[in-house]
């Protein structure tokens, strides 16, 4: 029956969430839409998870941080009657270990700002938890204020469009190679970046696109992915000739573990 149900979800996927624009800043999007990315290995990235309307209609991607929650952007404006899909990998091979979940509550960043995109972060509680398995599992959380530096080689994932022009849709979840930039470089492209809550990416025409924001930005330390950014928002006109936008992780952790504590 998930799979069915999941099958509906590639067919009505791409819906636009809205927009918004920094003062002074190119014109951005931060509708959910990985462009020039490679086929993601079954497992890889166990974390990942896909965020749908009830009819099976795909909005986002997020991350499960525990059993019971999942982290993703604020701006992909998830309710209580959307759904969560994890273990989801191929759409052409039926797996019992995919879950579609009911979600309890939703908890966007207090200080949230659609206009400017600051503080794009959302916690779901889910109404049952995720079974955990070889293709289920959390991704680890940052410690508050975790820094990582300029030229750091990061990943991200997810089941966007493949090209620019918001065409073509994949088969298998995809993965691509970024690393971080500069706050200069940042600053050169988006004037109104926010260094204590942005961290901007990329790498020779790679860009999240429709379908991917809410998704995560993890590098590696220590052998271990950590999750180091929630993708935001990107260029408009040239997604792949600018470098995307993530939220900062790392700045959140106190907020996150209020919110995981009391609820």
């Amino acid at each position: 029956m998930a799979f069915v149900w999941l099958l509906s979800c590639f067919t009505l996927i791409g819906v636009s969430v809205g927009s918004g624009t920094p003062p002074s800043d190119p014109e951005l999007v931060i509708t959910p839409r990985i462009i020039n990315g490679s086929n993601a290995l079954p497992g890889a990235w166990p974390w990942h998870v896909s965020l749908a309307t009830s009819t099976g209609r795909f909005k986002c991607g997020g991350s499960l941080i525990d059993r019971f929650w999942v982290i993703t952007a604020a701006h992909c404006n998830v309710t209580i009657s959307d759904r969560v899909v994890t273990g989801f990998f191929d759409v052409n091979v039926p797996d019992h270990f995919v879950e579609v979940l009911s979600i309890a509550q939703v908890f966007i960043h207090p200080k949230f700002d659609l206009t400017t995109v600051y503080s794009d972060i959302a916690l779901l509680k889910l109404d049952t938890p995720a079974r955990f398995h070889h293709s289920v599992s959390p991704v680890l959380l940052p410690s508050v204020g975790a820094h990582f530096p300029s030229g750091t080689w990061c990943k991200i994932m997810g089941w966007g469009y493949l090209h620019p022009n918001g065409t073509g849709r994949p088969v298998v979840l995809q993965q691509a190679t970024v690393y971080l930039h500069p706050i200069a470089t940042c600053r050169k492209f988006w004037p109104a970046f926010k260094t204590d809550s942005m961290i901007c990416a990329g790498y020779k025409g790679v860009s999240f696109s429709r379908g991917d924001s809410g998704g995560s930005l993890v590098c590696r330390k220590r052998g271990t992915w950590i999750l180091v950014g929630i993708l935001s928002f990107f260029a408009k006109n040239h997604p792949t000739r600018m470098p995307f936008v993530v939220t900062r992780v790392p700045t959140f952790i106190p907020w996150i573990e209020e919110i995981m504590a009391h609820n």
